[in-house]
């Protein structure tokens, strides 16, 4: 049988540590004021882009609501005029995932 334990059904030991709870992040452009976000500045939009080519998510970047949809915005235009990818070169060349 297995051993009882003597805090009664459906208790856990909690740990000594609290919960992690991350430092939370600034919006880039909030605080810069003189930065812009324009779709024609390829650098400034790969640091929102993944190696695989997709558009980070905001918990990731930190940026607020309205600057993320500016950045997602300016993204799908940069892609469109064929200044950055929609996928990643080594995506290209291998065909995608293997299954």
């Amino acid at each position: 049988m297995a051993k009882m334990d003597s805090r009664g059904p459906g208790t856990r030991k909690r740990s000594s540590r609290g919960r992690f709870v991350p430092k939370r992040k600034v919006c880039l452009f909030c605080t810069d004021r003189t930065q812009t976000i324009d779709y024609k500045k390829i650098s400034m939009l790969r640091e929102f882009i993944t190696d695989r080519g997709k558009i980070q998510a905001r918990r990731r970047t930190g940026l607020c609501p309205k600057h993320q949809r500016k950045i997602s915005a300016a993204i799908k235009r940069a892609r469109y005029i064929a200044l950055l990818p929609y996928t990643a070169e080594h995506i290209r060349q291998s065909g995608g995932i293997a299954s």
